[in-house]
């Protein structure tokens, strides 16, 4: 399974640890994804996801379909 929301699609970022002599190594940023279980109250049922945090922030505050809506996706695309 990809480390990628399947809300708001975040995947890892690439980047350098650049110490003081500048000398560069890879890094990976890894999204904070989370397993989570959703109550969705239109459906009766909860629904688990894989989300980033701050997508579930965002989804605490308006729900989750209204969230979905919002960004032009449906239940169907992150079940």
């Amino acid at each position: 399974m990809a480390r990628k929301c399947e809300v708001t699609g975040k995947r890892p970022l690439v980047g350098y640890n650049v110490s003081h002599a500048h000398n560069k190594t890879k890094k990976r940023q890894l999204p904070n994804l989370q397993k989570k279980r959703i109550f969705v109250p239109e459906l009766g049922r909860s629904v688990r996801i894989r989300v980033s945090t701050s997508a579930l922030r965002s989804i605490d505050k308006v729900g989750l379909v209204p969230f979905l809506r919002k960004n032009g996706m449906t239940l169907r695309d992150v079940t």
